[in-house]
């Protein structure tokens, strides 16, 4: 499979630079610097956008049947946002034609007694992918830094502590085949307003929502705080976070299945040699 040329790939990294945080411990990020409702993949015809998915979505099939088949490498995928910022309709809209071969996906919930019972990572290691596999986080690890920091039940130091061990995992990870490409999912307040009303209004989607869900949309100002500080102390070299534009659906699916692409391409992935055995053989 061809990669990019070398301008095309030029401008996609002009294109990802001002959205990708590879901070480094103690650099501040500022969410408010980040524009939800920009569009910087998009040439700004919203037809010619969703086409351009279902393309790339297709590509992604044809590249994920030679990684499952290459083996070399594994690929993990974190969505993480507010809610309604869209991690499911991104796996829907990007990952949505890929052959349930060698793809998975965990969809991550406060944690069970036997999980507490364990270090904070024990249930994530269970679910990284394998050999060949691309796995899909929806939500991830970041959660165990964010709910218990904003409600209070983590102190400064236990947060410190868990963003090393995070970037220690992840480097892990990296370092024993694994491409981790991590999602941050921006949306802004009054788009979330809008989805969150949008699925109470709608009685297939009104049976899965809890009074409990707007707990979280209070307290706004205190998650935005917790995620920039994960985002700064989290942000590596190794496993950079990009922020997604997350105000249009179309455009966050756009931004996310063309990295995806262009990340498996990058691998130089190829189908393994048949059987010397076989070659020439004719099957009666």
């Amino acid at each position: 499979m061809a990669s990019l040329s070398t301008k095309a790939a030029k401008e996609l990294r002009v294109l990802l630079k001002p959205w990708q945080l590879r901070t480094g411990p103690g650099k501040p990020v500022a969410l408010s610097k980040f524009d939800p409702a920009a569009k910087p993949f998009s040439n700004g015809d919203k037809g010619h956008d969703k086409l351009a998915v279902e393309s790339l979505a297709v590509e992604i099939d044809g590249l994920q049947d030679v990684l499952f088949a290459d083996r070399r490498f594994k690929v993990l995928i974190v969505l993480q946002g507010m809610d309604a910022a869209g991690k499911d309709g991104t796996v829907r809209g990007v990952f949505g034609r890929v052959s349930p071969l060698g793809v998975r996906t965990a969809s991550w919930k406060a944690p069970t007694e036997q999980e507490r019972a364990h270090d904070f990572l024990w249930r994530i290691h269970q679910r990284i992918p394998a050999a060949g596999e691309m796995m899909i986080f929806n939500r991830s690890h970041y959660e165990d830094v964010l709910v218990p920091v904003v409600m209070g039940s983590l102190s400064a130091a236990e947060t410190d502590q868990r963003f090393r061990q995070i970037n220690d995992f992840e480097r892990l990870l990296v370092e024993t085949g694994t491409v981790v490409l991590k999602f941050m999912l921006h949306i802004s307040r009054d788009e979330q307003r809008a989805r969150l009303q949008e699925r109470i209004d709608d009685p297939t989607k009104a049976w899965k929502f809890m009074a409990g869900d707007l707990d979280v949309r209070k307290r706004w100002t205190e998650y935005m705080a917790a995620y920039e500080a994960l985002l700064a102390a989290t942000g590596t070299a190794l496993a950079p976070w990009v922020i997604v534009p997350a105000d249009s659906k179309t455009h966050r699916n756009l931004m996310i299945a063309t990295l995806v692409k262009e990340t498996l391409r990058s691998l130089g992935l190829r189908y393994p040699p048949p059987d010397a055995a076989v070659q020439g053989m004719k099957v009666v």
